[in-house]
């Protein structure tokens, strides 16, 4: 009789031949059995991780993005006093007498003893009652103490928590009010909130341009490599091993495409969900990619998808649609320009560079005014103004030239890039503004380049731009600058300048 799972027999020898060889077969079925299994759970592994960057978008639609204000309040957390042990009284002595002598014991000699005793006896009796009432009246000065600690922690809490909650009032205040530094920090709390995978970067910056109701995102994106490289796992029975197939080149592109969009689209409709209309109506979306170039071995920033959506674009999108392509949406849609090989970090240009809206840089309102001695553009004559664009074009090693005011047929200045492959003929207007530039100049200045037969067309203004100037000039050869980026470029290229509007209404100076 051959035991179960063993080719010996009940006498420690082997079995018949057949036997023998019915048990290996049976443990190579196992083994086969064995690594079918490693490569099945291997690759669906890859499969939801993959299933996971397809769903970035959807996953995140039922997820309301809104900070609830009330959570952001501090409350006092001062837990309540506890007194332990003083909270319970010391026990008074008791008074236990001796006992008198009786009988025999009376008679000799026994309650002069007895009274020796008791003699002693309220002697003790009447130290533990001071004992007790020292003890007491100690009790009692620390539980004293520890009510003036308790009071004073309460009250140093109460005065934390105002004083933050007074912080948080100022800045709700300054959010509404549209704050350029209060707006960018509270959109990067919400973009912050966004609960992506955790192999994902966690930076994100936002800076909030009040003049185009304008919100510019800089994404960091994570590296192409979150794309996992093996497409499934096999059991290849010849060499009885469990082996990986390679995803190609032009997959891993493709789904990391869709993986960018997506945060694109995602991270645009987070910032439109958090703030009102009439606080962010169009948001620029950069997203950068941290990497080291093959080229120089040096650590670089290369931004591989950029894209401008003003808030009436994006309301007709249909996200969870399930023919939606998010690629082709913000390529079509929004003409957002995507790298065609993110894989060799081929950077494209971004529609705004984050420093033109960067908070931290650019502050065209300065209140202390009169201690700052940079001039106010907002001071200048029109032609003085456009005198002062040529300069500064001048300044970023532009050829440029300054046409007359009269018969210029829509055209301030002309900036010539020598780049032999990507230089060209630049129109540029200067709108010296104190309120928003109207569509019809940008639609004006469109018709502008295609009549010179311009490279680009570039318009700068001191005030801001409508969603709906942001949206005729994407896809288009125009680049907007407005107040922000003015005194960003300013200050890149070492001219001392700052925009303060001094009238009360807003609209001081006539359109230029």
């Amino acid at each position: 009789m051959v035991t179960y799972g063993s080719p010996y027999n009940q006498y420690g020898g082997y079995g018949s031949d057949r036997e023998r060889k019915a048990w290996e077969r049976q443990q190579a079925q196992a083994a086969a059995e064995q690594r079918d299994q490693q490569a099945a759970v291997a690759t669906s592994e890859i499969d939801g991780r993959v299933a996971q960057l397809e769903d970035l978008l959807r996953s995140s639609l039922g997820r309301d993005p809104r900070i609830e204000f009330s959570s952001l309040y501090r409350r006092v957390e001062v837990p309540p006093l506890d007194l332990g042990a003083l909270a319970y009284p010391i026990p008074a002595p008791t008074w236990n007498p001796p006992a008198e002598p009786a009988g025999v014991a009376r008679m000799f000699g026994g309650r002069k003893r007895y009274e020796e005793e008791l003699r002693l006896a309220q002697q003790q009796f009447v130290q533990a009652q001071e004992d007790h009432d020292r003890a007491e009246a100690e009790r009692e000065r620390q539980i004293a103490r520890k009510h003036l600690e308790h009071k004073d922690a309460v009250e140093q809490a109460e005065h934390w928590v105002a004083e933050a909650n007074a912080h948080i009032d100022e800045w709700l205040a300054r959010v509404g009010a549209g704050d350029r530094l209060a707006v960018s920090e509270y959109m990067e709390e919400v973009l912050r909130r966004s609960g992506y995978p955790s192999s994902f970067p966690n930076q994100r910056q936002a800076g909030y341009v009040p003049e185009s109701t304008r919100l510019v995102v800089q994404w960091y994106l994570p590296p192409i490599e979150v794309v996992p490289e093996q497409k499934a796992y096999r059991h290849i029975k010849a060499r009885k091993a469990v082996e990986p197939t390679v995803r190609p080149v032009k997959e891993i592109r493709q789904l990391y495409q869709r993986v960018i969009a997506q945060i694109a689209l995602r991270t645009v409709r987070e910032v439109f969900a958090a703030s009102s209309e009439e606080l962010i109506s169009t948001v620029v979306f950069n997203g950068v990619v941290r990497a080291v170039s093959p080229e120089t071995g040096q650590q670089i920033e290369a931004p591989l998808i950029s894209m401008r959506a003003t808030r009436d674009q994006f309301t007709r999108l249909i996200l969870d649609e399930p023919k939606f392509n998010p690629v082709a949406c913000v390529r079509k849609h929004f003409f957002a320009d995507v790298s065609e090989h993110p894989d060799e970090l081929v950077a494209v240009k971004p529609v705004m560079t984050f420093d033109m809206a960067d908070p931290r840089i650019i502050d065209p309102v300065d209140v202390i005014s009169e201690l700052d001695k940079r001039p106010n553009l907002l001071d200048l004559t029109p032609s003085e103004f456009e005198a002062f664009i040529q300069n500064l074009f001048a300044r970023m090693d532009y050829d440029t030239k300054l046409f007359r005011a009269s018969g210029d047929r829509g055209v301030d200045c002309v900036a010539y890039d020598s780049d032999p492959l990507k230089g060209g003929k630049l129109i540029i207007q200067a709108k010296l503004y104190t309120h928003t530039v109207k569509p019809n100049h940008v639609r004006e200045l469109w018709g502008t380049v295609e009549s010179e037969g311009a490279l680009k067309g570039i318009m700068i203004t001191t005030s801001g731009y409508g969603p709906e100037s942001e949206r005729f000039a994407n896809g288009k050869r125009l680049t907007l600058i407005d107040a922000s980026g003015l005194l960003s470029l300013c200050q890149q290229h070492g001219i001392p300048a700052r925009i303060i509007n001094r009238s009360k209404n807003g609209n001081i100076l006539p359109d230029t």
